[in-house]
């Protein structure tokens, strides 16, 4: 058989999709159950991981919230996912939980020992999704600092990124954790340490004071495709989530990997993981009919409200008959939905609205009834040379239609790997029988080799 794909499951605390439809349950994000239900149901289902994007941001038009966001749920509300994680890994065993964290906002040592923490709560199972934010003018507001240009936040990740794998690879050598209470030692003093880390945009000397787990690092994820996006990914990345389509996406991987070439690792080494929305029923009209629904609970208002959020731009004060400015590409909010409608054959902003009215930052969903979305699936990964999917929620809010009519249609297939016995998600993602950074990785320069206890 063929490297099976991955299959992770993307969600956000807060309504998602098309809340208002009766069938959507995501109002109930609040609620503990509602997670702990959906985690089982992922494990239950086959998914490889529960991936939970989230920011500090929210729209922002004309120097403040528009009404629309407010109104229909649009990129607000937010929690933070971060607090129940811990709760996810008691429920399950197989299931790995990818969790954001944004280097602009939480410091590098905070990242450390929240992900270490983590690590040895889900016994190996912890992802990090490194962003540098999204929303960005509205979080500068909410924090009261000014906004830092688009380039120079990916300078400041890569130097996060840097000194957070320093405290987790560094710190602490294999077997340094003792804890005999008969001999009144914890750890030995010879094989755990201080780093030094001086680094362009943050200093430290320190220790990771959560000793590390399983993986020591995190299952490192990357989310940005603008170009300083893909070296980041390039660089530190094991897997990267891509939302485009098909001509872009096969475009965004072959670079990754040619960057990735030139850091020193095997460009192979990084999954590569599209946006998979499935709008899937018994047959295709009740797929379209489902679709019909879905993109009814949206108007072009909010469309422009989702676009400001991650851009920055106010479509609703452009030209609706004119293709965007090539200016726009300057935006310091965020250039990934502003490069993908440039070019000789660029949209106007009517239809830009109109494309995120339907599919927001998505690709185009893959409609139709089981059989077919899985033709279309297969299409897309050999077309793209992809590793898996991030699927999206369907429009109940959860992924049960996935679970229930293309999961089992994959496996018929023998496209997706039945669960096996738990490991850490690096090994599950990977293959590999470490559950550690392999050694053509950055971080791995940072382990004691030398000093690994037996």
């Amino acid at each position: 058989m063929a490297t099976p794909w991955k299959i992770g499951m993307f969600q956000h605390v807060g309504p998602i999709g098309p809340w208002q439809l009766p069938e959507n349950v995501s109002t109930g994000f609040t609620d503990l159950e509602h997670w702990t239900t959906m985690a089982r149901k992922c494990e239950e289902g086959g998914a490889d991981f529960l991936f939970f994007a989230d920011d500090y941001g929210y729209p922002v038009l004309q120097d403040g919230i528009p009404p629309a966001s407010l109104r229909g749920a649009v990129q607000f509300p937010k929690g933070d996912p971060s607090m129940f994680l811990a709760a996810l890994a008691v429920v399950t065993r197989h299931l790995g939980l990818v969790v954001t964290l944004s280097t602009q906002v939480e410091k590098p040592p905070m990242v450390a020992r929240k992900m270490a923490t983590l690590d040895n709560m889900t016994n190996g199972r912890i992802g990090w999704n490194i962003v540098t934010g999204a929303g960005q003018n509205a979080s500068a507001r909410l924090f009261g600092l000014p906004l830092t240009e688009h380039d120079r936040r990916y300078e400041i990740a890569d130097d996060h990124v840097d000194l957070c794998l320093k405290l987790w690879e560094g710190c602490w050598d294999e077997g340094a954790t003792i804890g005999d209470p008969t001999t009144g030692v914890y750890a030995d003093p010879d094989h755990v340490r201080e780093i030094s880390h001086d680094g362009p945009h943050f200093s430290s000397k320190g220790i990771l004071t959560m000793p590390p787990g399983p993986q020591r690092a995190p299952v490192l994820f990357q989310a940005g495709a603008s170009a300083t996006g893909r070296d980041l990914a390039a660089k530190y990345a094991e897997a990267v989530f891509l939302a485009a389509e098909a001509p872009a996406l096969k475009s965004q991987i072959e670079d990754i990997r040619r960057r990735a070439e030139g850091h020193g690792r095997d460009p192979d080494s990084i999954k590569c993981l599209i946006a998979g929305t499935f709008v899937v029923g018994q047959t295709h009209a009740d797929a379209q009919r489902i679709r019909d629904r879905q993109i009814a609970t949206r108007t072009l208002d909010d469309a422009a409200v989702a676009y400001s959020f991650f851009t920055g731009l106010d479509l609703s004060q452009m030209d609706p008959d004119m293709p965007l400015d090539p200016s726009a590409a300057q935006t310091q909010t965020g250039r990934t939905n502003v490069e993908r409608f440039l070019g000789p054959d660029a949209p106007t902003v009517r239809q830009i609205l109109e494309e995120f009215q339907r599919n927001n930052v998505m690709g185009t969903p893959f409609i139709g009834d089981s059989a077919q979305v899985a033709d279309m699936s297969e299409e897309v990964m050999a077309f793209t040379g992809a590793d898996g999917f991030l699927v999206q929620a369907d429009h109940t809010g959860t992924f049960d239609s996935f679970f229930e009519l293309v999961m089992p249609e994959f496996r018929a297939r023998g496209l997706v790997a039945a669960p096996g016995e738990p490991t850490t998600l690096r090994q599950r993602l990977t293959g590999s029988s470490s559950p550690h950074l392999p050694t053509d990785h950055p971080g791995y320069a940072y382990r004691n080799h030398a000093a690994a206890l037996v």
